[in-house]
């Protein structure tokens, strides 16, 4: 089969993000003006590349976040298995130093290999990665979608890029990432690359 390009980008920034609060599934804010923006200027950017079909969480955030591109009839699809990580008893809550010292110690346990152990009340990464192997199975298997545009969420992104890639879950979080970032993926049907790394170019004008 000829090269499949998949392109995943992060949601723009929420207010929640601004402050610092924790949001997974269970939170659903819109965009605030500045992710707006970041929508915006990642369209502007990417609206010539001839996407076949755009994925999405369920979230508002993530939909949001590509919603011009409904002007260019593109086919979208919203997948509950994309939605971010559920952080349990956390969401909602500022970043404070004793919540950041949870979330440091869980994520050694998780860099560690304790990648089955959930948060507090909410799920693991290997629930997430159980969630979203049906949409990678369907992404990956679809020969008629050569460009696929995904807008997803931090944690969610970083577990599927481990999936995609064949790395082991306990490597997720050397995959960075900012909002409105890019990860651009090209697919073989025997290979995947990286072409793009937490890419923002497409954000210059805002900066």
């Amino acid at each position: 089969m000829s090269s499949k390009k998949i392109f995943i980008i992060r949601h723009g920034q929420t207010e929640y993000n601004k402050k610092g609060i924790v949001q997974g599934s269970g939170i659903n804010p819109s965009l605030n003006d500045f992710g707006r923006a970041q929508a915006d200027a990642f369209y502007n950017f990417y609206k010539n590349v001839p996407f076949d079909i755009i994925y999405t969480s369920e979230l508002k955030r993530s939909q949001e976040s590509v919603a011009s591109f409904s002007s260019l009839h593109i086919p979208m699809r919203s997948f509950g298995g994309l939605n971010e990580i559920n952080w349990g008893e956390k969401e909602g809550i500022r970043i404070t130093p004793e919540e950041d010292a949870y979330y440091h110690q869980l994520l050694k346990e998780w860099q560690n290999g304790n990648t089955e152990l959930p948060i507090e009340g909410g799920e693991s990464p290997q629930n997430v990665a159980d969630r979203q192997r049906p949409v990678i199975d369907e992404l990956l298997n679809n020969h008629n979608e050569k460009n696929v545009l995904m807008c997803m969420h931090g944690r969610a992104i970083r577990v599927l890029l481990c999936q995609l890639l064949n790395y082991p879950l306990r490597a997720m979080d050397c995959f960075e990432h900012r909002n409105l970032c890019l990860y651009l993926l090209s697919f073989t049907g025997t290979m995947m690359s990286v072409e793009k790394y937490n890419n923002v170019e497409h954000l210059a004008s805002l900066s």
